[in-house]
């Protein structure tokens, strides 16, 4: 079992530096957002900034692959992100739906051509 997990000193670090702070913005962020207004000015604007984000996020690794992802040929790259963006659009703008078709058919199509 240690095999497994490892050295648990470092999962430890890693849960108390990585997750335990994380957590606690979230809940104040749960807490001070519980009772806003979806459709508000101030929620659309955040959800528009995370979008502009993840777009961002994905143009500079489609263009700039970075380590084990620089060996993906781009057709298949530019081809996970038009699917992901069809599954996009098709399911009511589901960021969500989106990145898990691109992620597939980008694994999809690196197991495919080995």
């Amino acid at each position: 079992m240690s095999d497994f997990i490892g050295d648990w000193h470092a999962l430890l670090i890693l849960l108390i530096a990585g997750v335990i702070p994380n957590q606690i913005w979230r809940m104040l962020g749960l807490w001070f957002g519980g009772g806003l207004d979806e459709g508000s000015e101030l929620l659309v604007w955040v959800r528009a900034v995370a979008t502009a984000i993840l777009a961002g996020v994905i143009a500079q690794i489609l263009v700039q692959p970075p380590g084990a992802l620089a060996s993906v040929p781009g057709w298949l790259r530019y081809g996970a992100v038009a699917a992901g963006f069809a599954a996009f659009l098709a399911t009511r703008r589901s960021t969500l739906a989106g990145v898990v078709c691109g992620e597939f058919v980008m694994l999809a199509g690196k197991w495919w051509i080995g």
